[in-house]
């Protein structure tokens, strides 16, 4: 969705934007050629190969800053830069990125043996074979359930603390994958028994959701007026809680009785910028991961 991404982030040639989640760099790249030299590109990536692509690419750039960090610490880089209230646009591109499904030694991919990482940042913290081996049942339970909304998820983890048990837990991705695929007795037509698990443990690994509520909560203080927030979603864990703030803060806020004229801190922050948007037949066709993504929109009011 990268044509639409720059459609929806209408960029000003001479704006300041953040791309927060850089990736292999295709709407950098798209975005980079619409601005001018008074223009400023903040590139950000939690993963080291990223940010290392990144500089690869754009060290040389002077209208471009290369950071790695977790897009929750947006807020203070960009604080501290002075920019809080001038950035033009941030762009949001969430989950995981192709490169790291695509490469067996980050353990993101149940259908690639590689070890069981699952890390977004791999140079340091506790990978998911790590956590696996330390989790209590009940805390194992609820991260299936709330980000994988695993309906197995008392059977996968009573099979995962079998194995941890009889010192057999997988260290794995095709084995973790294939201990999860033995527990679940009616797998979901079209979809991997593994599916669900494993994105739900690389979101609590990497605290993903908290992330992104954290983020959005700086969001308003840091973009201009007319300023655009556009947000790429994979799946709709992600997806509730970007329409849940957009739609908060387009909204007015609860009056009391009599009220005649809205005060300023209960007027609208954000107006939503059309409705949400899905990937054409011909990007799925094209690129298949791109079927389950939602991309909403909202702009900073005056």
């Amino acid at each position: 969705m990268r044509d639409e991404a720059l459609a929806a982030l209408a960029p000003r040639p001479d704006g300041i934007y953040v791309d927060a989640t850089y990736g292999r760099g295709g709407h950098a790249d798209a975005l980079l050629a619409r601005l001018t030299d008074d223009a400023r590109l903040w590139l950000v990536d939690r993963d080291p190969q990223a940010i290392a692509l990144a500089r690869e690419r754009h060290g040389d750039d002077p209208r471009c800053r290369i950071v790695q960090a977790n897009f929750a610490n947006l807020g203070e880089h960009l604080r501290a830069a002075g920019l809080a209230g001038r950035i033009a646009g941030i762009l949001l591109d969430l989950g995981v990125s192709s490169p790291q499904l695509d490469q067996a030694e980050r353990g993101f991919s149940f259908l690639r043996e590689g070890p069981l990482d699952m890390r977004m940042d791999n140079g340091g913290g506790e990978t998911a074979a790590q956590w696996l081996e330390r989790v209590d049942a009940a805390t194992l339970i609820r991260v299936l359930k709330e980000y994988g909304e695993e309906r197995y998820a008392r059977r996968i983890a009573a099979a995962i603390g079998r194995a941890r048990d009889d010192s057999a837990l997988p260290q794995t991705t095709t084995g973790l994958a294939g201990l999860i695929a033995a527990a679940v007795p009616r797998p979901e037509p079209g979809r991997h028994p593994a599916t669900r698990s494993f994105q739900a443990i690389r979101i609590q690994l990497n605290d993903e959701l908290d992330s992104l509520s954290t983020l959005l909560d700086d969001v308003i203080d840091l973009l201009a007026p007319q300023g655009r927030l556009v947000v790429i979603s994979f799946h709709s864990l992600e997806d509730r809680r970007v329409k849940r703030f957009m739609t908060r803060n387009s909204q007015v806020g609860e009056l009391p009785p009599g009220a005649g004229v809205v005060p300023p801190e209960k007027r609208p922050s954000l107006r939503r910028v059309g409705r949400a948007h899905r990937p054409s037949d011909e990007e799925v066709r094209v690129n298949t991961r791109a079927r389950s993504a939602t991309m909403r929109v909202a702009e900073r009011l005056p």
